[in-house]
Formats: structure tokens, sequence, C-alpha cells
């Protein structure tokens, strides 16, 4: 896999297959971006459980802190790591010891740890590094694009309103 670029192909299967998110290093701080991305895969209709060993047993919008991934009731079908490169190695081991394990290892923004992704791969566990998965999917949807920013995605979808109120374009069924 060549991890310096990933096709539209392999990012938008990921966001439509994956259905359970554990957010490493999920922050309680609202003004986080760690929070910001658990906020916006509720919204989006994924599954959060949010993970940070200081603030385990709290409520964060709603949803359990769990203090590792192991404490995680559910299978987790993506691990998304808002840790530093260095601290991804053990995430990823520690997600490899899981049953069954994660479909997604997702590495966000400056987190890049090629080592721990190959031994992912070798595992059959899918991998993005140096992304976010909040980014990625406000793109693919061009959700992004209405902000003006140029996705580079074209589509003639009309945008669905959701009973709760959120847009949705249609990644996620």
């Amino acid at each position: 896999m060549n991890h310096d670029h990933y096709s539209d192909t392999y990012v938008r299967g990921i966001l439509r297959d994956v259905k359970t998110v554990a957010v490493v290093g999920a922050s309680m701080n609202s003004i986080r971006p760690s929070y910001f991305v658990v906020k916006y895969l509720i919204d989006k209709g994924f599954t959060v459980f949010p993970v940070n060993p200081g603030h385990a047993g709290k409520a964060l919008l709603g949803q359990t802190v769990y203090a590792s991934l192991q404490d995680v009731p559910e299978p987790i079908d993506m691990v998304d790591i808002f840790r530093n490169s260095e601290a991804a190695g053990p995430v990823v081991d520690e997600s490899m010891a899981l049953r069954p394990i994660p479909k997604v290892i997702w590495m966000q923004l400056t987190v890049r740890n090629d080592e721990a992704a190959a031994k992912a791969e070798a595992a059959g566990i899918k991998v993005v590094m140096d992304r976010c998965p909040k980014i990625e999917y406000g793109r693919l949807s061009g959700e992004i694009g209405w902000m003006g920013v140029n996705s580079g995605v074209v589509s003639a979808k009309r945008p669905v309103r959701r009973s709760t109120g959120f847009q949705h374009l249609g990644l996620r069924k």
C-alpha cells in the first residue's frame, strides 16, 4: 500500500463499511480536534467509543469513555488514533490483540508509523495514515464544498435531510 496517496475508492470504501469507531486519545475539551471528530462521527451515524484512560467512566457526548481498547464492550471496526506517531505503535499492538481484530487502523493528521502500519497490514487490517476521517468524509460527500472548499469530487447527488437535522450525502446507508 502506498501510504503517500490513498485513492478515493479506498477511503470511501472504509467510510461506508465501518460502523463502530474507537477514538483513542479522545478529549473532553470541546475545542480539541478529537472532540470535533467524535461529535462529527456520532452525527453521521457511527457508533463511537471514546478511549482515554484519564477520563475512563465519564461521558463524552453521551458516550462512555473507556480506559483501553480492551474495555470496549463491542467489536470495533475502526481504531482512530489521536496520539503521536511513536505512540501509534503500541495502539496498533493493542488493536491487534482484540478479537475480532478491527478492519481499519486510522492514524490522524501528522500521525505516521510505517512499522506499525506494515504489522497491521500483514494481519489483514486496512491502514490510513496522516488523514482525518472527518475531513475525508466531508470531502468525499461534497459537504466540505458547502463552505467553498474545492473537494475535488463532483456529484449530482442532492443532500438528504436526516431526521436529526444534519445533512447526509449518502456515504453511509
